[in-house]
């Protein structure tokens, strides 16, 4: 039994298909985490959707800051953006099963000594907290209030955490952090426009997880979304979106007690150099 990290797939089919070969994974004995942005920009969304909805409950996945783009698409809340990709599962006969599918999935995991998220932990979050907060969004996900909260989770106001935030203000910043989240300062403010590498900081921040004290440290935390950080492991992070639609790799960490083994394929998708 092998437990899996896939980082950032975004709609490339083909090369889910053919890590899975190379990892020689088999659902009836394996387990896959996703760590988000199944969709979009790739060419083949739908197909991503539907192979990781056969397996089951082996294959535990994130929702990300595409996913959730996708879900505000399809309820008609966001306009589609020039470079999107998702009109296969927009026009798709099944597209309802795969939208009800989507819905379902994570913000936060925890398992394996990990925390996972798409995009990152506030410093005022602990791994107990963390999980919490996803809670709460994914229960409107699955709940009733799908629509309205759609409709107002755009936004990067406000721009850091107080636990008397409440209705769409809370619920957005935990969805900014959650899936969006590059750069903070130390009071935890966030900067959700730059996107370069560790270097790349805007005066005053820092990447989310370099930032002194923060209350999550005790806890090993794996990410995507930053495509421009690429591979990174250390003892208390990994990240793993190694930019698979922009022509990079495609990755997967084998997860063990006394190490954990990269594996990676080339993919042939390249979109725009601009990651978002």
């Amino acid at each position: 039994m092998a437990a899996f990290l896939i980082g950032d797939v975004q709609g490339c089919d083909a090369p889910l298909g053919r890590l899975l070969e190379k990892i020689e994974f088999s659902p009836s004995r394996d387990t896959l985490y996703v760590l988000g942005d199944l969709v979009n920009r790739g060419p083949e969304s739908g197909a991503v959707l539907r192979r990781l909805m056969k397996y089951g409950d082996s294959a535990k996945c994130l929702l990300g800051n595409h996913d959730l783009s996708l879900l505000a698409v399809a309820h008609g809340r966001r306009a589609p953006h020039r470079n999107d990709t998702m009109d296969k599962v927009l026009m798709a006969p099944d597209r309802g099963e795969l939208l009800e599918w989507l819905r379902q999935q994570r913000m936060a995991i925890r398992a394996h000594g990990l925390l996972m998220v798409h995009g990152g932990v506030l410093p005022q979050w602990d791994a107990t907290q963390t999980m919490l907060l996803a809670a709460e969004v994914e229960t409107v996900l699955r709940g009733p209030d799908l629509v309205d909260f759609l409709s107002q989770m755009y936004g990067n106001e406000p721009a850091q955490w107080d636990d008397a935030l409440a209705g769409a203000d809370r619920l957005r910043v935990i969805v900014n952090a959650l899936t969006r989240l590059r750069f903070c300062t130390r009071e935890g403010v966030m900067d959700l426009k730059a996107s370069g590498g560790l270097k790349d900081a805007p005066p005053g921040y820092l990447p989310w997880f370099d930032v002194p004290g923060r209350k999550s440290a005790g806890t090993p935390i794996a990410f995507g979304h930053w495509s421009t950080l690429g591979y990174l492991q250390r003892p208390d992070i990994i990240s793993l979106d190694t930019g698979c639609v922009w022509g990079g790799c495609l990755s997967a960490l084998r997860l063990g007690t006394q190490g954990h083994e990269l594996i990676q394929v080339k993919c042939e998708q390249a979109q725009s150099p601009i990651p978002t």
